[in-house]
């Protein structure tokens, strides 16, 4: 998959296990599948992707065993019905049924695992992406984020990461017009990836350090005020804004906090907030323009978020701004 933007679908329905395996084999990494209720093999999946996220739904109606070579991605399942047991990876055994949301393995590793009769969906996302958004991206030695574990730290981080994906999924995945824009995809997949990690164990650490309170001084913060004033109609990550202050993504935070009591990305949002209206006023509904599109452009995704953003900071629906001009 190319740039930002544009979007793929994909959808596969077959009862004959040697193209389900071939199938697979595509779409996520080398793999071996048997199936243990012979009467039975179909295989549903559906994928939609963006660049560096693709979001699966799969529905088989067999039990299906299957050793998977490393995917090289992050990637999280969601069981929705029926179970998945003596999945394995190196150090871990566990079993998942409906409802959990967990992390299949590190990029890293191979596994092998059943799938009973199972729907379910599997996310998998570039492992770039949990560096680009964490607190660790030093811009002099970047570090990779790691997850150091397959479980959610609480119920309630697990069902904001469900919550998360199928926002995404309902939001940029399920309109091509709104996932091809580069803004969305960018900020669809940096929200995603946050709540990733906000979700499992990681070696992020977020407390700044001595020298990044030190960095955490005016001069660095109107650097990267500058840098998002000028870049907000472009995907930008944390990690870039950091590189363009010259000081560590903690260090950004903490002036951010500091100086600000905001984060670099609400301040990025509230940038494209103001863009987006500038454009609201100076369209014409007449010629087709919409709130829905001209949101889109500057990377807002679900229009009821947008309009009550836009609300708050303008005292009235973003409709009345693009009608009244």
């Amino acid at each position: 998959m190319g740039g930002f933007g544009a979007m793929e679908t994909l959808t596969f329905d077959s009862d004959d296990l040697d193209r389900t395996e071939e199938f697979l084999s595509r779409a996520y990494a080398k793999m071996r599948i048997g199936n243990g209720t012979p009467d039975s093999s179909r295989a549903r999946i559906h994928r939609s992707a963006i660049d560096s996220v693709s979001i699966d739904e799969l529905d088989l109606d067999f039990d299906m065993s299957y050793a998977v070579t490393p995917l090289g991605r992050i990637c999280l399942c969601v069981v929705h019905e029926g179970t998945i047991e003596d999945h394995v990876y190196q150090g871990v055994s566990d079993s998942f049924g409906p409802g959990d949301v967990v992390s299949f393995a590190p990029p890293e590793l191979s596994y092998a695992g059943r799938v009973h009769a199972a729907r379910y969906n599997i996310t998998m996302l570039d492992p770039d992406l949990l560096t680009q958004v964490a607190a660790t991206a030093d811009t002099r030695r970047p570090e990779p984020v790691r997850l150091t574990g397959h479980r959610p730290l609480s119920p309630a981080a697990g069902d904001r990461l469900r919550t998360t994906i199928r926002y995404v999924q309902d939001h940029v995945l399920a309109d091509a017009a709104v996932a091809d824009q580069p803004l969305v995809a960018s900020t669809a997949a940096q929200h995603l990836a946050a709540t990733v990690l906000a979700t499992f164990p990681n070696t992020a650490s977020t407390d700044p350090t001595g020298p990044d309170r030190q960095d955490a001084h005016p001069a660095a913060l109107r650097r990267a005020l500058a840098y998002i004033d000028d870049h907000a109609d472009r995907p930008l990550t944390v990690a870039q804004i950091a590189e363009a202050a010259h000081i560590s993504v903690r260090a950004l935070q903490y002036a951010f906090r500091r100086h600000l009591d905001s984060t670099p990305l609400a301040y990025l949002r509230q940038v494209r907030l103001s863009h987006a209206h500038d454009e609201l006023a100076a369209a014409d509904p007449e010629d087709g323009s919409t709130v829905t599109d001209i949101a889109a452009r500057w990377g807002f995704y679900h229009p009821g978020r947008f309009a009550t953003l836009y609300r708050h900071a303008y005292d009235r629906p973003p409709r009345r701004t693009l009608r009244d001009g």
